[in-house]
């Protein structure tokens, strides 16, 4: 690779590095293009998977500011830059590290942290950002139905109580008007 274009590398996987929410290193011995193919389709519009050398990836990510990734960039490596929720990507590369045993999931970078393998296994058990707002909006409204049974309990006893003082008053009416009269 001629100097600028490893420049012009070099300065590009430095920026994806800079504008993802995480970054995912793999290693890929083994998998064919079309099963690279498959990882790319699964990882979708929210993740970019790049294989690139690991000297340029360490002098991007030197650039980037990103430290503690250097003991990843061993033998050939691969990396999903992560646009967006990391739990949609962490969770394809983990499915499809199950079925394919030649992709290893080596670590990663979030939030100015290293990962490790664990971790992005933690992130990947996570549910979607789509299921906790769901689960989120379902709370709020059950405690908002508690709050309105509660606002509404009063006015209900309320009435109860003045239902039963009427029909008190209407049995104690019909028992004087029934009752013999003393002479």
């Amino acid at each position: 690779m001629a100097k600028p274009d490893k420049e012009a590398a070099v300065a590009e996987i430095a920026e994806r590095f800079r504008t993802s929410s995480a970054t995912v290193v793999t290693q890929y011995t083994g998998l064919s293009v079309s099963q690279l193919s498959q990882l790319r389709r699964a990882l979708g519009t929210n993740a970019k998977y790049r294989v690139a050398k690991n000297t340029l990836v360490q002098r991007a990510a030197t650039d980037a500011g990103i430290e503690g990734l250097e003991d990843l960039f061993v033998g050939p490596t691969a990396i999903a830059f992560v646009e967006g929720e990391a739990v949609d990507a962490a969770k394809a590369l983990r499915d499809f590290a199950k079925d394919n045993n030649a992709l290893v999931i080596k670590g990663g970078y979030m939030d100015g942290k290293t990962l490790s393998v664990d971790e992005i296994n933690q992130i990947a058990d996570l549910d979607s950002r789509e299921v906790l707002l769901a689960k989120a909006a379902g709370a709020f409204k059950a405690k908002l139905s508690q709050a309105a049974a509660l606002f509404q309990a009063p006015a209900s006893q309320v009435a109860r109580l003045a239902a039963a003082l009427e029909e008190k008053q209407r049995n104690a009416g019909t028992e004087a008007a029934e009752a013999p009269a003393e002479s």
